[in-house]
């Protein structure tokens, strides 16, 4: 029994370009392994191919070459078992208007076999917040309503894999902290949620492993206390007493002054010490009324591994722009 949730080797997509148009490499022979019980995160920029990676992981998509395997099968050799381990809860809104929610999972139960003594169907409405809406139409619902039944239809059928695409997309914040505050009870009940979100500080908090990937390529996967350690830049946000005449220099040091009056200091803290920082301060005469620190978040870390982005369109994830508190622009 392998340890891992998934695991992906070589996984390729090619779609046939059209009208003399060129082929288009959403995937490039990605390897890729996400642990059994973890949070992982999948991030990448508009056009990367996280959905295609997704659509094949779903049944949706036929890959080009590769192996997949959920949850120790091999999407190939058990293509009905391998899709029945995973749940995907989709950024569309697409829900049949006239089902009531009760109505909506019992009908999705009945597609991936389940038999009735084992359906949940009350138990998942509860778990999501559905169960005064039970009998209400789908049509009648709130947008944020709408999401939280397509979270009840990915669980089902009871699955070991959860994959929540953007799920939190244009979303109030009540509804948000629901949705993290159920993701959290099902993974400790051992079920492995795979993330996508350009919403970069919940992955930030929520992940315990994240992967980015780039046009088609992994371009890093690792811990998420491993990632933002890889980058080295620290800054020292000075308060100071009395507006500053002169801004301190200092080699190895970069000196900024905010809108708001603090002075921010850049620097690299495999070269420069805080010390030398704080000394540049001192000999340009600036006195501190309050001094704090900042140091790289995920979104520093993703958009160093991002930058290098050729002017070819994007392969997939051709969607509508998506609103994000933190949102590469493409």
């Amino acid at each position: 029994m392998t340890n891992a949730a998934i695991s992906i080797k070589g996984l390729r997509k090619t779609y046939r370009g059209g009208k003399g148009q060129p082929e288009k490499h959403a995937l490039k022979g990605i390897d890729l392994t996400v642990p059994r019980g973890s949070v992982f995160g999948l991030l990448g920029p508009n056009g990367a191919g996280k959905s295609t990676l997704i659509n094949i992981l779903a049944g949706l998509v036929v890959k080009t070459s590769g192996q997949v395997s959920i949850w120790g099968l091999d999407q190939d050799q058990n293509p009905r078992q391998s899709r029945a381990a995973i749940g995907v809860m989709p950024q569309e809104l697409n829900l049949d208007p006239f089902f009531t929610p009760r109505g909506a999972l019992e009908v999705q139960a009945g597609l991936y076999g389940v038999p009735k003594s084992e359906r949940r169907s009350d138990d998942i409405l509860e778990l999501v917040g559905l169960s005064d809406k039970a009998e209400a139409y789908a049509r009648t619902l709130s947008g944020g309503m709408r999401r939280r039944l397509l979270l009840a239809k990915a669980l089902v059928h009871h699955p070991k894999v959860l994959v929540l695409d953007e799920p939190t997309a244009g979303v109030d914040i009540e509804l948000r902290q629901m949705l993290w505050t159920n993701v959290r009870k099902l993974n400790e009940q051992g079920m492995t949620i795979i993330l996508t979100t350009h919403y970069l500080e919940e992955a930030q908090e929520m992940c315990d492993e994240i992967a980015i990937i780039n046009h088609g390529e992994k371009v890093a996967q690792d811990s998420t206390a491993n990632l933002l350690g890889q980058m080295d830049r620290r800054t020292i946000v000075i308060v100071p007493d009395a507006p500053i005449a002169e801004l301190p220099d200092s080699e190895g040091v970069t000196a900024t002054l905010r809108e708001d009056g603090s002075l921010a200091l850049h620097y690299q803290s495999n070269a420069t010490s805080a010390e030398q920082v704080l000394e540049s301060v001192r000999e340009a005469d600036i006195r501190i009324r309050d001094v704090r620190t900042e140091e790289a978040d995920l979104e520093d870390v993703f958009l160093a591994l991002t930058s290098n982005r050729s002017d070819d369109p994007p392969a997939d994830d051709q969607s509508k722009p998506r609103r994000g508190m933190h949102r590469v622009k493409l």
